[in-house]
């Protein structure tokens, strides 16, 4: 098989596939990975630590139970990465920051712990903003990821390492985390799938945290069905997390292939005209979006959501109050130990009244109410993730808006929403479109995501293997 496509172009299911009938080895693709990233990383920078034996032996270890007739699951074999705010027992995880740089877990984080029992091979860990906030930076221990369709441009984040090693082809999948979109946008910028679970689908525990009523655990993948496979492995109830959610995992897979005849789709096109980032291509492409479904068999209808800038203030507000109460004694005692962007954003919590904590889910819960509201009448709703393309490196934060970012609302509500690509600008680079789901059905999200992710066929189309300097 490797004779005749690369590895890395098998997705999930493709090489469990090949795994099960031998035709190719854990091993072999887990060296395969290695040498991928060590082909790549030097220009991306998505790796700040490969975990290169341990990924082997564990490598080895799977194709043994596979020989020996044990199946642990849809993972068992394939390598996959994690973002470095997840903890790793006996493996640095530093959120990418000075403060943490030295620290080593002597627990794994709840979902390693699901996926290393599934047979998953780590490869390593992901470049992050620091903290999870702030924007990529040059004042930290590490460089910042780099896009891998365009190497001065940014993958998103704070998911950063997490979209380029996926977008790269040196994972098929890794894990990130969501507070804003920070899941979708690196998937969107990237051209990859982002999948941001209901809230408290995904356990929380050992994940260091950004903000406690917003963080979300996800996967990043190269295809619809390999998301789904992914968060089949780590969804369930965690008694330890208080915000875990005592609910059946569900069956991701069984629908992916039974078209979306009949479904109804809220498009909700007045949401984001009005954005400063609204452009004739990103609009074109979610026109096209719309209609593709709608050739399938769904009916689609446009639909009224609140103003963004509702959400974007009600999601900022509990963010930053959050952020800071979780960061204060490390703010105060050791400010310069902070990259500078981080810093200012994880500060301005300081500044936040309880009233305004309060006036914020106060409105949280009526925007939540209004989108139950329309998820009453449509199984998905259809918005943008990012409304911009990839921003270069050089500029980056001098305007916040410019990057589009359409994500935040559904962090806020808690729903569903996955990130998918949706076709190319006139600059060549990535858009992301984004379908929202009714909490806990997951199922549907990717069911009307795997009919558009078909028929548009923006996933195919990679970056090449020689990544060419912008």
């Amino acid at each position: 098989m490797s004779a005749t496509r690369p590895l890395h172009d098998l997705s999930i299911a493709q090489a469990g596939a090949a795994l099960r009938a031998g035709t190719v080895t854990s091993v072999q693709l887990t060296q395969h990975a290695l040498d991928r990233i060590e082909d790549l990383n030097g220009d991306l920078d998505a790796f700040i630590l490969i975990t290169s034996q341990r990924a082997l032996e564990d490598a080895a270890n799977a194709d043994a139970d596979f020989a020996a007739g044990i199946d642990t699951g849809p993972m068992q074999g394939i390598p996959y990465a994690l973002k470095d705010i997840y903890d790793t027992k006996g493996i640095r995880t530093t959120c990418h920051s000075a403060l943490l740089r030295d620290h080593v877990p002597d627990a794994d984080c709840v979902v390693q712990e699901k996926l290393a029992a599934g047979g998953g091979v780590l490869l390593g860990k992901l470049g992050t903003f620091e903290f999870a906030i702030g924007g990529p930076s040059f004042d930290l221990p590490f460089p910042p990821a780099r896009n891998p369709w365009r190497r001065s441009h940014i993958s998103g984040g704070s998911s950063s390492g997490s979209g380029t090693a996926v977008a790269a082809g040196m994972v098929r999948m890794a894990l990130g985390s969501d507070t804003g979109g920070s899941i979708r946008w690196p998937a969107a910028v990237c051209g990859i799938v982002g999948m941001k679970p209901t809230y408290g689908l995904v356990s929380r525990r050992g994940i260091f945290p950004l903000s406690y009523t917003l963080d979300h655990a996800g996967p990043l993948a190269q295809t619809v069905e390999d998301a789904a496979i992914s968060l089949s492995v780590m969804a369930g109830h965690d008694p330890l997390d208080p915000a875990s959610a005592d609910v059946p995992v569900g069956d991701y897979l069984a629908g992916l292939n039974a078209g979306i005849n009949g479904l109804r789709v809220g498009y909700t096109r007045q949401f984001f005209l009005d954005q400063p980032a609204c452009n004739a291509d990103i609009v074109a492409a979610l026109d096209n979006a719309a209609q593709v479904l709608r050739d399938q068999g769904a009916l689609v209808e446009e639909v009224p959501m609140p103003a963004y800038a509702y959400f974007a203030a009600c999601q900022q507000t509990i963010m930053f109050a959050e952020a800071y109460a979780i960061h204060e004694k490390d703010i105060k005692t050791r400010p310069m130990a902070f990259g500078a962007r981080a810093y200012a954003s994880i500060v301005g919590g300081a500044l936040l009244s309880a009233a305004d904590y309060v006036q914020a889910l106060r409105l949280r819960a009526e925007l939540t109410a209004h989108v139950n509201g329309l998820l009453g009448e449509y199984d998905v709703l259809l918005t943008p993730s990012a409304l911009a393309t990839a921003q270069p490196f050089e500029g980056y934060g001098a305007n916040f808006d410019a990057n589009g970012i359409m994500t935040g609302a559904f962090n806020v509500t808690g729903h569903p929403a996955m990130a998918l690509p949706i076709g190319f600008a006139a600059n060549g680079l990535p858009l992301g479109g984004q379908l929202v789901g009714r909490p806990f059905d997951e199922a549907m999200v990717f069911r009307v995501g795997a009919a558009l992710e078909a028929s548009l066929g923006a996933h195919l189309l990679r970056p090449g293997q020689t990544l060419a300097a912008a």
